[in-house]
This record gives structure tokens, sequence and C-alpha cells, in this order.
């Protein structure tokens, strides 16, 4: 049973259909036992970059609870997946939701092959999350313009966690972003939440400089984009913060680690560059959790 603040569902009628209201949610001492157990078993190799991303504290502030309905977007090469899918395994659910198939193409670099290979990959996704966890768990593997039908107005939580960047830089050839924010409402029930983790461009930035392109997105931009979506922001953390990455006007988020790319440098002055970005460390990122209206 899920933990209620208010001990009380309502009913709401949102564009013609019942649509039930999710319960608050905490997190209680084991919950937090639990997830820490969770991060803790991983091999070193994926808890390297745990100083970086904070799994134990962002999904704390984000509130998801072992019982929730959640759904990745981009869940990339599993960092996270391998985290969510034992904590939700006994009581919870876990889906995939990755970028269209349509969007995969725009990169510009990826191939044929590597794009039906992903698509591929998505689909294979509960099996993912049954290896995972150890046991079958309830889960589906979408992508945006492809939802799951059963799934709409189900969910208790949306995550993307640096996925957003891709979608802006996209929108206006795409609209990509406006089709993710929209598709995630038909996903959530109201009361659902979305949890962000963004590499932050700071608010001096010009907005060409901030579309996503370079990595980095404004914080403004993002709750005015979700506010017009339906959502309001609860709450905001500088969990994820790192106020030695000071972007200049020719950089982006990957020539800091992991990626470390620093363009046609050679030699000593490659040396010295990924030397510098290695000091800085992992990108800014504000991480920020809206509520479904």
């Amino acid at each position: 049973m899920k933990k209620l603040l208010t001990g009380l569902l309502s009913a709401v009628i949102l564009s013609g259909c019942a649509t039930a209201t999710i319960d608050r949610e905490v997190i209680t001492a084991s919950d937090k036992a639990k997830l820490s157990s969770i991060i803790a078993a991983r091999s070193d190799d994926e808890k390297v970059r745990d100083s970086s991303r904070n799994p134990q504290q962002t999904l704390e502030f984000f509130g998801i609870t072992p019982d929730m309905a959640v759904a990745e977007v981009l869940p990339g090469g599993g960092w996270y997946t391998k985290i969510l899918a034992p904590y939700l395994a006994e009581n919870g659910e876990l889906h995939a939701v990755n970028y269209s198939n349509e969007t995969w193409p725009m990169f510009g670099f990826f191939s044929e092959e590597r794009i039906a290979e992903t698509i591929a990959r998505t689909a294979a996704y509960p099996e993912t999350v049954a290896e995972l966890a150890g046991q079958a768990v309830k889960s589906t593997g979408m992508s945006f313009g492809r939802l799951d039908q059963s799934v709409e107005g189900t969910l208790d939580a949306v995550l993307f966690i640096r996925a957003l960047h891709n979608l802006q830089r996209f929108e206006e050839t795409g609209g990509t972003m406006s089709q993710a924010i929209a598709e995630t409402s038909k996903l959530l029930k109201t009361g659902g939440i979305v949890g962000v983790v963004q590499h932050l461009a700071a608010e001096n930035k010009s907005d060409e400089w901030a579309n996503g392109d370079r990595g980095y997105l404004k914080k403004s931009m993002l709750v005015a984009l979700f506010d017009e979506a339906g959502f309001d922001l609860a709450d905001e953390s500088m969990v994820n913060a790192n106020p030695k990455d000071q972007p200049g006007e020719n950089d982006s988020v990957w020539r800091l680690p992991p990626n470390l790319q620093v363009g046609d440098l050679e030699g000593e002055a490659k040396e010295a560059a990924i030397a510098a970005n290695n000091a800085i460390g992992e990108t800014n990122r504000i991480t920020l959790k809206f509520v479904k209206r």
C-alpha cells in the first residue's frame, strides 16, 4: 500500500476523462536503507561517478519510493536502471521512454545499424529490467511518438536525467521537446512527478547559446516549458551542482568528464586541456521536481 500524507484519493475530470490523483509519497527510513544498500552493492566501476551523480540524494529528492510506477527517459547504458530495477522490483514498475525513432537521424552521426540497435534495446527493456532485478517486473519499452496506451495515466514519476538538452536542440526542426513534455503529461497521473537533472546554463547566457547544442539549458526556460504544459515547480536542489564548471562561449558539456572532448588539440596541449577539464570535474547541474496539475 502506498503511504499517504493526505489520507485521501480524489478523482478529477481532465480532458473529458476521469483521472485519479496520485498519493503523496513519503520516503521512510526503510526506503532509504533499501536504496542505500542497492547503491552500495554495485561494482566499483559503477560507483566511480556517484560523487557527481549523487543517486541516493537525487532519488530521495524526487520522492521515489519502492511502490511507485516510474519511467526513465533515455535510459542509455542503464546506469540508473541498475539502481531503479532492484529498488522497484517487488512492488513498483519501471518503464523506459526513449527518444522518438525520428529523433536519432537528426544527430547526424548515428549509423542506421546503431539506430536499429537502439530501437531494439528499447523494445527489450523489460527483459533488461527483469535481469537486473532478479525477478519479473512490470515494465515496458516505449519511445516518444509511440507510447504504450496501457501505461498512459498510470505513472507516478517520469525521470529526465541529463536527457532534455537533446530534445531542445531539435525542437525547432522536429518539435522534440514539445512532444516529449506533452506525452510525459499523458503518462502521468494527476499529481505525478517529473524529476529533472540538467546541465545548467547561467541565466546571463544568450538563449541561442543555451539552446541545447552545447548540452546546457537555462532553469528559467525549463520552468516556463513545464508550466505551459501543466506542471508546477515543486522544489529545486543543487545537490548535483559543480560551481567549478564555468563554460565559455565556445565550451560544451562534452569537454568535461567523462567525455573529455578537446577538439583538434594534440600532444602536450591536449594533455593540458584534459588535465584542466578533469580538475573541473563533471558539469554543473540543476535538479528540479515538477508536479502535474
